[in-house]
Protein backbone atom coordinates (compact mmCIF):
# COMPACT_ATOMS: atom_id res chain seq x y z
CA UNK A 1 0.00 0.00 0.00
CA UNK A 2 1.11 3.41 -0.80
CA UNK A 3 1.96 6.43 1.74
CA UNK A 4 -0.07 9.29 1.06
CA UNK A 5 3.25 11.16 0.54
CA UNK A 6 3.84 8.52 -2.31
CA UNK A 7 0.74 8.22 -3.52
CA UNK A 8 0.90 12.37 -3.86
CA UNK A 9 4.10 11.97 -6.05
CA UNK A 10 2.97 9.47 -8.01
CA UNK A 11 -0.25 11.44 -8.52
CA UNK A 12 1.98 14.30 -9.30
CA UNK A 13 4.39 12.16 -11.94
CA UNK A 14 0.61 11.03 -13.94
CA UNK A 15 -0.27 14.46 -14.12
CA UNK A 16 2.87 15.98 -15.88
CA UNK A 17 2.66 13.12 -18.07
CA UNK A 18 -0.41 13.60 -19.41
CA UNK A 19 0.15 17.22 -19.33
CA UNK A 20 3.80 16.86 -21.65
CA UNK A 21 1.41 14.00 -24.11
CA UNK A 22 -1.48 16.40 -24.79
CA UNK A 23 1.66 18.95 -25.48
CA UNK A 24 2.93 16.94 -28.11
CA UNK A 25 -0.11 16.21 -29.56
CA UNK A 26 -1.37 19.43 -29.71
CA UNK A 27 -0.13 22.53 -31.91
CA UNK A 28 -1.34 26.02 -31.76
CA UNK A 29 -0.42 29.61 -32.58
CA UNK A 30 -1.60 33.14 -33.86
CA UNK A 31 -2.62 35.63 -36.96
CA UNK A 32 -2.90 38.20 -37.60
CA UNK A 33 -5.03 39.81 -40.36
CA UNK A 34 -5.86 43.54 -40.81
CA UNK A 35 -9.35 44.55 -41.43
CA UNK A 36 -7.89 48.00 -43.67
CA UNK A 37 -5.25 46.13 -45.65
CA UNK A 38 -3.38 49.12 -47.13
CA UNK A 39 0.38 48.83 -47.78
CA UNK A 40 2.23 51.43 -48.97
CA UNK A 41 0.18 52.36 -52.30
CA UNK A 42 -1.50 49.31 -52.53
CA UNK A 43 -5.12 48.64 -51.82
CA UNK A 44 -5.93 45.07 -51.03
CA UNK A 45 -8.97 43.99 -53.88
CA UNK A 46 -10.85 43.28 -50.65
CA UNK A 47 -11.26 47.00 -48.58
CA UNK A 48 -12.23 46.61 -45.81
CA UNK A 49 -12.64 42.89 -45.10
CA UNK A 50 -15.48 41.81 -43.33
CA UNK A 51 -15.44 39.38 -40.44
CA UNK A 52 -16.14 36.86 -42.43
CA UNK A 53 -13.30 37.24 -44.84
CA UNK A 54 -11.03 38.28 -42.03
CA UNK A 55 -11.65 34.77 -40.29
CA UNK A 56 -11.45 33.22 -43.66
CA UNK A 57 -7.88 34.53 -44.37
CA UNK A 58 -6.67 33.82 -40.95
CA UNK A 59 -8.03 30.08 -40.93
CA UNK A 60 -6.27 30.10 -44.39
CA UNK A 61 -2.75 31.23 -43.20
CA UNK A 62 -3.54 28.85 -39.96
CA UNK A 63 -3.61 25.98 -42.21
CA UNK A 64 -0.42 26.72 -44.49
CA UNK A 65 1.89 27.65 -41.08
CA UNK A 66 0.47 23.54 -39.63
CA UNK A 67 1.17 22.05 -42.80
CA UNK A 68 4.71 23.38 -43.04
CA UNK A 69 4.72 22.95 -39.12
CA UNK A 70 3.60 19.17 -39.71
CA UNK A 71 4.62 17.97 -43.02
CA UNK A 72 7.15 20.84 -44.36
CA UNK A 73 8.80 20.69 -47.96
CA UNK A 74 11.61 18.89 -49.78
CA UNK A 75 13.98 21.52 -50.90
CA UNK A 76 16.86 21.81 -53.81
CA UNK A 77 18.83 25.17 -53.52
CA UNK A 78 21.65 26.07 -56.54
CA UNK A 79 23.36 27.94 -54.24
CA UNK A 80 24.64 30.62 -57.42
CA UNK A 81 27.97 32.41 -57.59
CA UNK A 82 27.40 35.81 -59.26
CA UNK A 83 31.26 35.98 -60.43
CA UNK A 84 30.67 32.93 -62.33
CA UNK A 85 27.60 33.29 -63.79
CA UNK A 86 25.56 30.95 -61.74
CA UNK A 87 22.13 31.92 -60.24
CA UNK A 88 20.62 31.05 -57.45
CA UNK A 89 17.93 28.86 -57.57
CA UNK A 90 15.54 27.58 -54.35
CA UNK A 91 12.59 25.22 -55.09
CA UNK A 92 10.37 23.72 -52.47
CA UNK A 93 8.09 20.95 -53.11
CA UNK A 94 5.36 20.70 -49.81
CA UNK A 95 5.18 17.30 -48.58
CA UNK A 96 1.59 17.62 -47.44
CA UNK A 97 -1.17 19.84 -46.57
CA UNK A 98 -3.83 20.65 -44.05
CA UNK A 99 -7.07 21.89 -46.15
CA UNK A 100 -9.01 25.00 -45.24
CA UNK A 101 -11.39 23.39 -43.26
CA UNK A 102 -9.88 20.49 -41.73
CA UNK A 103 -11.32 19.10 -38.72
CA UNK A 104 -8.18 18.83 -36.50
CA UNK A 105 -8.18 22.79 -36.66
CA UNK A 106 -9.80 24.62 -33.90
CA UNK A 107 -10.69 28.49 -32.96
CA UNK A 108 -9.71 29.18 -29.27
CA UNK A 109 -9.74 32.75 -29.16
CA UNK A 110 -9.90 35.58 -31.24
CA UNK A 111 -10.54 39.26 -31.49
CA UNK A 112 -10.68 42.58 -33.06
CA UNK A 113 -8.00 45.13 -31.92
CA UNK A 114 -6.25 48.29 -33.46
CA UNK A 115 -8.63 47.15 -36.83
CA UNK A 116 -6.77 44.27 -36.75
CA UNK A 117 -8.04 40.55 -36.13
CA UNK A 118 -6.08 38.46 -33.76
CA UNK A 119 -6.82 34.45 -34.54
CA UNK A 120 -5.39 31.56 -31.84
CA UNK A 121 -5.92 28.09 -32.88
CA UNK A 122 -4.71 24.82 -31.71
CA UNK A 123 -4.26 21.51 -34.60
CA UNK A 124 -4.92 18.43 -32.70
CA UNK A 125 -2.72 15.90 -34.61
CA UNK A 126 -3.52 12.40 -35.37
CA UNK A 127 -1.42 9.39 -35.07
CA UNK A 128 0.40 9.80 -38.31
CA UNK A 129 0.69 13.58 -37.84
CA UNK A 130 2.18 12.71 -34.27
CA UNK A 131 4.88 10.41 -36.16
CA UNK A 132 6.23 13.17 -38.49
CA UNK A 133 6.44 15.29 -35.43
CA UNK A 134 8.65 13.19 -33.34
CA UNK A 135 11.20 12.76 -36.88
CA UNK A 136 11.28 16.65 -36.71
CA UNK A 137 11.89 16.71 -33.31
CA UNK A 138 14.76 14.09 -33.46
CA UNK A 139 18.41 15.05 -32.20
CA UNK A 140 19.39 14.74 -35.73
CA UNK A 141 17.34 17.92 -36.84
CA UNK A 142 18.51 21.16 -36.63
CA UNK A 143 17.23 25.02 -36.42
CA UNK A 144 17.60 28.33 -38.14
CA UNK A 145 15.89 31.65 -37.54
CA UNK A 146 16.14 33.75 -40.79
CA UNK A 147 14.28 36.95 -42.44
CA UNK A 148 12.79 36.60 -45.53
CA UNK A 149 11.31 39.33 -47.76
CA UNK A 150 8.72 39.73 -50.40
CA UNK A 151 6.33 42.47 -52.58
CA UNK A 152 3.65 44.30 -50.78
CA UNK A 153 1.48 43.98 -54.28
CA UNK A 154 1.09 45.47 -57.34
CA UNK A 155 -2.53 47.37 -58.25
CA UNK A 156 -1.88 45.97 -62.14
CA UNK A 157 -1.07 42.76 -61.59
CA UNK A 158 -2.75 42.16 -58.21
CA UNK A 159 -1.22 39.19 -56.11
CA UNK A 160 -3.06 37.76 -54.06
CA UNK A 161 -2.59 38.51 -50.29
CA UNK A 162 -2.17 34.39 -50.01
CA UNK A 163 0.31 34.35 -52.78
CA UNK A 164 2.42 37.14 -51.26
CA UNK A 165 2.95 35.58 -48.03
CA UNK A 166 3.79 32.50 -49.18
CA UNK A 167 6.65 33.99 -51.00
CA UNK A 168 7.66 35.29 -48.12
CA UNK A 169 8.06 33.00 -45.87
CA UNK A 170 9.61 30.58 -49.05
CA UNK A 171 12.59 33.29 -48.84
CA UNK A 172 12.95 32.86 -45.05
CA UNK A 173 13.34 29.12 -45.62
CA UNK A 174 15.75 29.92 -48.13
CA UNK A 175 17.73 32.22 -45.95
CA UNK A 176 17.72 29.73 -43.49
CA UNK A 177 19.40 27.02 -45.73
CA UNK A 178 21.52 29.32 -46.56
CA UNK A 179 22.86 30.48 -43.36
CA UNK A 180 22.86 27.10 -42.40
CA UNK A 181 25.33 25.93 -45.26
CA UNK A 182 27.45 29.15 -44.22
CA UNK A 183 28.06 27.81 -40.55
CA UNK A 184 28.86 24.42 -41.78
CA UNK A 185 31.01 24.29 -45.09
CA UNK A 186 34.32 26.48 -45.38
CA UNK A 187 33.79 26.63 -49.53
CA UNK A 188 30.30 27.47 -51.10
CA UNK A 189 28.86 24.77 -52.20
CA UNK A 190 27.31 24.34 -55.61
CA UNK A 191 24.18 22.44 -54.47
CA UNK A 192 22.58 21.26 -51.30
CA UNK A 193 19.62 19.14 -50.93
CA UNK A 194 17.13 17.49 -47.92
CA UNK A 195 13.69 19.07 -45.73
CA UNK A 196 13.05 21.92 -43.90
CA UNK A 197 9.65 22.70 -41.98
CA UNK A 198 8.52 25.54 -39.59
CA UNK A 199 9.01 25.32 -35.88
CA UNK A 200 6.85 27.61 -34.71
CA UNK A 201 4.45 30.49 -36.30
CA UNK A 202 6.02 33.20 -37.71
CA UNK A 203 5.81 37.09 -37.46
CA UNK A 204 4.93 39.04 -40.50
CA UNK A 205 5.16 42.75 -40.84
CA UNK A 206 6.03 45.39 -43.41
CA UNK A 207 9.45 47.11 -43.72
CA UNK A 208 11.07 49.46 -46.16
CA UNK A 209 8.11 49.08 -48.84
CA UNK A 210 7.87 45.08 -49.19
CA UNK A 211 6.34 42.63 -47.02
CA UNK A 212 8.97 40.90 -44.54
CA UNK A 213 8.88 37.81 -41.68
CA UNK A 214 11.07 36.30 -39.31
CA UNK A 215 10.75 32.24 -38.84
CA UNK A 216 12.25 29.49 -36.89
CA UNK A 217 12.86 26.44 -39.55
CA UNK A 218 14.14 22.52 -38.42
CA UNK A 219 16.38 22.07 -41.81
CA UNK A 220 17.73 18.36 -42.50
CA UNK A 221 20.35 18.73 -45.30
CA UNK A 222 20.57 15.50 -46.68
CA UNK A 223 23.20 16.36 -49.50
CA UNK A 224 25.57 18.79 -49.95
CA UNK A 225 27.45 19.12 -53.73
CA UNK A 226 30.53 20.90 -53.93
CA UNK A 227 31.55 22.99 -57.20
CA UNK A 228 34.72 20.54 -57.11
CA UNK A 229 32.14 17.45 -58.08
CA UNK A 230 31.73 18.90 -61.76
Amino acid sequence: MLRPNRTRAALSMLLLSVLSLRAQEVLRGEVRVDLEPVYGEYVDVVYPLDTESAYRRALEESALVYSAMIYGWSFEYAIGERARGIAEVFELSPLGTIPFGDPGLFVTDAQVKDMRLYLWTDYHLNEAQKRRMGLWKSGKIQTAQAIGHGPLGDPVTVADWFSIKKATLEDAARAAVRAMLRGSERNRPKEARGYLGLASFPTYWIDAGQWTTSARFRVDIKEIIPFGAY
